[in-house]
C-alpha cells in the first residue's frame, strides 16, 4: 500500500555521499522537495540516473531539489552500500543530494516499492506527485515525462496534471 496524496513528507536525518547530514528541514527553502528511492545496482535506477541529474540541473535554480534516498539493503546487495553510493556518485556526477537509509525508514514512511520510486512535495511538504519519472525505461521512447510535467504545474501554482503512475524499477530490497 503506498503513501496517500496529500500526506506530509517524513522527516528524516540520513548521512549523505558529500559527508554531511541532511534532514527534512535541510530541504526548508525549496518550493518543491523531490524524493526519490534509489540504489546503485537496479538498471532501472542506471537507465534512469542520467535523466534525474538533469531535471535536478534544470530546476536547481526555480526553487526545487532532488533528493534520492537508497534504502536497500546493503548486506545482501553490497553495491548498494554507502562506500559504492559515494563512489558512483563521484563516477557519475550527480547533481542531486544521494542519502543512505541503512535503518530504511524512509522507504518505511513511504510504502516504497519500487527503485525509482519518486516523491514530489509542494511547499507545505505535502505529497503531490507519485510514480516514475516519466514513460519509458528507454531514454529515446520518452512520450510523457511526469516528473517534469508535475514539476512545472506545481511551480506555476497548479495541481500536476497526473498526480500518480505506476513507478517501474527494481523491487525494494528489505532486510530480514
Amino acid at each position: 500500500m503506498s503513501v496517500a496524496l496529500g500526506a506530509e513528507a517524513p522527516p528524516f536525518e540520513l548521512p549523505a555521499v558529500d559527508g554531511q547530514s541532511h534532514s527534512l528541514d535541510s530541504y526548508a527553502g525549496y518550493e518543491v522537495l523531490v524524493l526519490v528511492q534509489s540504489c546503485n545496482h537496479c538498471p532501472y535506477v542506471q537507465a534512469w540516473e542520467g535523466r534525474l541529474s538533469a531535471i535536478a540541473v534544470d530546476y536547481a535554480d526555480r526553487g526545487v531539489r532532488v533528493v534520492a534516498v537508497n534504502s536497500n539493503d546493503a548486506d545482501s546487495y553490497p553495491e548498494d552500500s554507502f562506500e559504492e553510493m559515494q563512489k558512483r556518485s563521484r563516477e557519475r556526477g550527480f547533481a542531486f543530494d544521494y542519502l543512505y537509509d541503512e535503518p530504511q525508514a524512509v522507504a518505511r514512511a513511504l510504502a516504497s516499492e519500487r527503485t525509482p520510486e519518486v516523491f514530489v512535495y509542494d511547499r507545505d511538504r505535502r505529497l503531490r506527485y507519485h510514480g516514475a519519472i516519466d514513460d519509458s525505461r528507454d531514454e529515446t521512447a520518452v512520450s510523457q515525462q511526469y516528473l517534469r510535467d508535475a514539476l512545472e504545474a506545481l511551480l506555476a501554482g497548479h495541481d500536476p496534471p497526473v498526480a500518480e503512475t505506476p513507478p517501474v524499477g527494481c523491487t525494494m530490497k528489505w532486510r530480514g
